[in-house]
């Protein structure tokens, strides 16, 4: 009597999976332009102090945290450093505290995703300064390569870029933006769903001339947003990051779709809003 239980709770827990994930997961996203759920940890992973202080020095944003997203933030930094691999050039020595502050931006960037462990990049090299890259033949500051899976970054543009944070200008978030966008163009999970729809309503400020004109005349980002729409993206979420409260006076119908797109509470990116840290 106890096997056909067991094998009756199984089936249970299966159809309940694909009720959920199937069925109730994809109504509630077409209503609320979100996951079901975003975190769930049985047993999250712990930073140790010192790697914890780096979080609460280095980010506003995760102090304002509660003490239960505090938890959650470590977590997926825990598993960003556990899942790529970081590799130093010209003998630059990879230090922890590097670590964590590249993988505390890209889980800042990415906290309103579920799915925040992305497999088109496997490695994270870091250079000194600016390097020469045999991809293009040109000197870069950093650059994401799908074919390598790789994200590189000038270690002194990158951290000059996550100290100075009222000129819209993070390497880091960057570089990642850019992986994200091509995330959302590739996979089927519910956050790359919700990015890439969110993405639709963003874009429209690039592609609709009229709107492209306003933009630039206005002046508020940089030229360099206006190459591509992959850049046009970047810039959008440096600016969104690094100047919320300008970003929402000045494009508020833009702001709220950037918010959707990543899914972002405002309450947790403007109780602590990085333009007033100097």
């Amino acid at each position: 009597m106890v096997f056909p239980f067991f094998v009756l709770l199984l089936f249970g827990f299966v159809l309940l999976t694909v009720l959920v994930f199937r069925i109730i997961e994809p109504t509630y996203m077409l209503i609320f332009h979100k996951p079901l759920y975003l975190y769930f940890y049985l047993y999250p992973k712990k930073l140790t102090s010192e790697q914890r202080q780096i979080l609460t020095t280095e980010f506003p944003f995760y102090n304002q945290l509660s003490d239960r997203k505090k938890t959650y933030f470590e977590h997926r930094v825990k598993e960003f450093i556990k899942h790529y691999q970081f590799v130093g050039k010209e003998d630059l020595l990879v230090k922890d505290e590097m670590k964590i502050i590249i993988a505390g931006t890209y889980t800042m960037l990415t906290f309103g995703m579920r799915d925040y462990l992305i497999d088109l990049f496997k490695t994270i090299i870091i250079y000194p300064s600016v390097y020469f890259s045999n991809a293009n033949q040109q000197y870069h500051k950093g650059e994401f390569n799908p074919m390598m899976k790789v994200v590189a970054f000038s270690w002194e543009d990158f951290i000059l870029g996550h100290k100075t944070t009222n000129d819209n200008i993070n390497l880091g978030f960057h570089e990642f933006s850019h992986v994200l966008h091509f995330h959302c163009l590739k996979s089927n999970q519910p956050s790359a769903i919700i990015f890439y729809d969110g993405f639709q309503e963003v874009v429209k400020y690039f592609n609709n001339q009229n709107l492209n004109n306003q933009l630039q005349e206005n002046g508020y980002f940089r030229l360099y947003a206006f190459e591509n729409q992959f850049e046009f993206l970047s810039v959008v979420l440096e600016h969104f990051f690094e100047t919320p409260l300008d970003f929402k006076k000045t494009y508020p119908e833009l702001y709220a779709n950037v918010l959707s797109m990543i899914n972002f509470k405002e309450s947790d990116l403007m109780k602590n809003p990085r333009q007033f840290i100097v």
